[in-house]
């Protein structure tokens, strides 16, 4: 795109004036009236969004859906911008790079932490419940925490409790930390109840130590959590009851919490998972390409062999845009069904992003809860 001639003011033609954005780009004028990100349809489908920076040079990086963008200047002012041509329904997570240091977008008012931005497609589906967080804002987390010196697991970590609507049964959040600092789930849990469509439960916030080692298909974790951690939330005082348990997990969280229904079923008969990683067997993640790998991996392995799943209630979730992970889910979500499980199917218009595997979190943490 080419800008406008020299001592002439910006008109149409700036790249910024079918965003909305008229005026001289660079000026206070333009900077006040910015909020970005911003999309306008494409001719073929889709859509083109505009991101602006302010400051030195930069790349936008996101998560898991498309390589780095770099920014281009405009003329000679602090004006960074990029047009990146984004798929329908679409919500990505994104943090601006400069100078070796990640920044979240300034313009943006929906944050995921200190240091990165979300951002939606128009025809994207609305996420209610979950408040919009600005990068500088500190998330209230609960009040309980409960020291956890796990013996089978080794080392000391921190566990997070929240009753929802005056507590009930156990909902397990792996990955807990994401959960509490990254993405409000304490706020949005709570909004659900109040709204009538979340019933009472007992959130627990389960920090990861080492994801690959404790999530990818061990006994150790859910040996720990059985006759460690459960007992330690009903010492807590906060109300909860163990014998109805949720597992939520994503990505290998979601893998461990399949693992959990299929090998402990005792313990876990109600499931909501979101991009599971089905593709994993023993020694993928060793391999140049893990998700080229027996479809299905470890898990579909375990399903073909005829295990009675009609005690299980489980939600699958996957980003309608993570190509590669739909067949791994789409085989195991169809092999749980044969096998008898009460199976619910969804798919986020993500990629593999927590941005977009939160409302599905709630809605299916629901469902399981029954």
């Amino acid at each position: 795109m080419t800008g406008p001639v020299p001592g002439r003011p910006a008109g149409p033609e700036t790249p910024f004036a079918a965003f909305g954005l008229p005026g001289e780009p660079g000026t206070g004028e333009f900077w006040a009236a910015v909020r970005a990100p911003v999309s306008i349809p494409a001719a073929d489908g889709g859509w083109r969004t505009l991101f602006l920076w302010r400051g030195p040079e930069a790349s936008i990086d996101f998560e898991s859906w498309s390589g780095p963008v770099p920014l281009r200047r405009w003329q000679a002012t602090d004006c960074w911008y990029a047009e990146v041509r984004m798929p329908a329904r679409l919500r990505v997570t994104y943090r601006f790079l400069a100078h070796d240091a990640a920044y979240a977008d300034p313009f943006n008012p929906v944050g995921a932490g200190g240091d990165r931005s979300i951002a939606a497609t128009p025809d994207a589906p609305a996420q209610p419940h979950w408040p919009a967080i600005g990068a500088d804002d500190v998330l209230p987390v609960p009040h309980t925490r409960l020291r956890w010196a796990g013996e089978r697991l080794g080392g000391r970590r921190t566990v997070r409790v929240h009753p929802v609507a005056g507590g009930g049964p156990v909902v397990l959040l792996l990955d807990g930390d994401d959960w509490l600092y990254l993405h409000p789930a304490m706020a949005a849990f709570d909004s659900a109840a109040a709204d009538g469509v979340m019933p009472a439960a007992t959130l627990v916030f389960l920090p990861a130590g080492d994801r690959e080692a404790e999530f990818t298909c061990r006994p150790e974790l859910w040996e720990a959590v059985r006759d460690e951690l459960l007992p330690l939330v009903v010492e807590s005082g906060v109300p909860a009851d163990p014998e109805r348990l949720v597992v939520a997990g994503q990505s290998l969280g979601g893998l461990s919490a399949m693992y959990a229904a299929l090998e402990f079923p005792d313990l876990v008969s109600r499931v909501a998972v979101q991009s599971p990683s089905f593709w994993w067997a023993p020694g993928a993640t060793d391999l140049a390409d893990p998700l080229g790998g027996p479809v299905g991996g470890t898990v579909a392995a375990r399903l073909r062999e005829g295990p009675d799943l009609s005690g299980l209630r489980i939600a699958f979730d996957v980003g309608e845009h993570e190509r590669r992970m739909l067949p791994h889910c789409e085989l195991a979500e169809s092999l749980a069904g044969r096998a008898g499980a009460t199976v619910r199917v969804s798919r986020s218009a993500s990629g593999h992003d927590r941005a977009g595997w939160r409302q599905a979190l709630l809605r299916d943490v629901a469902w399981a809860l029954g």
